[in-house]
């Protein structure tokens, strides 16, 4: 891999890791009610599980996976079912997504933000897609892929961790009191709502790439 091919993996990475999605407003949330550093047990779950679908990207599985329809099916649905409960969470719950307690944050458990997050994210057939279209793109046949595939992971990681840190702050801060309660309970029906379309997509999305 050239460096003009890796800085277009690169940034093509980081604009979809920094685009909002249900795992951006999953960690926002654990970073508003059990704060930031709780957090980040959320944000090494989404990128343990982006770990998992480049390693069966890049061993060839996931062609596997998406060509059994009962496979990808499972995986789909999964999602859906998950994002629509969370939605329905953000919108209903009288806590709400990024409403905030000090007994929240400190009861909160470090394996169960983990597993949130990644089941948020291993549950969403498009992370499995989109590696398994973009890596081919940028791997030179004509050099050692394991060295390619080697820095294309570690460089994913490292934007994984970087960006969904950064939105577990953004969470926090936005639950610290210096923002209006009205304005926070938009933001909890916005996300309640965004995480209720984003199932309904996921409904949609077939293995055809």
């Amino acid at each position: 891999m050239d460096l003009h091919a890796y800085i277009i993996f690169l940034t093509t990475t980081i604009i979809v890791c920094m685009s909002p999605g249900p795992a951006v407003i999953t960690i926002a949330s654990q970073g508003a009610r059990h704060g930031a550093k709780k957090a980040l047990c959320g944000v090494t779950g989404v990128a343990g599980a982006n770990v998992v679908y480049f390693l069966l990207s890049a061993t060839g599985i996931a062609s596997l996976i998406i060509a059994s329809n009962l496979l990808f099916a499972v995986i789909k649905w999964v999602g859906v079912l998950y994002l629509v409960y969370l939605g329905l969470n953000a919108l209903f719950s009288k806590s709400g997504g990024l409403s905030i307690h000090k007994k929240a944050r400190s009861s909160a458990k470090g394996l169960a933000l983990f597993s949130q997050g990644f089941i948020v994210e291993l549950a969403n057939p498009k992370a499995l897609l989109y590696f398994l279209a973009l890596l081919p793109q940028f791997i030179d046949i004509e050099k050692p892929i394991l060295g390619q595939l080697l820095i294309m992971g570690a460089s994913c990681l490292l934007v994984d961790l970087m960006s969904y840190t950064m939105y577990a702050y953004i969470g926090q801060k936005l639950s610290s009191g210096s923002v209006k309660s009205s304005i926070v309970n938009v933001i909890n029906k916005s996300a309640g709502g965004f995480l209720l379309f984003a199932g309904i997509k996921m409904a949609s999305v077939s293995a055809n790439i």
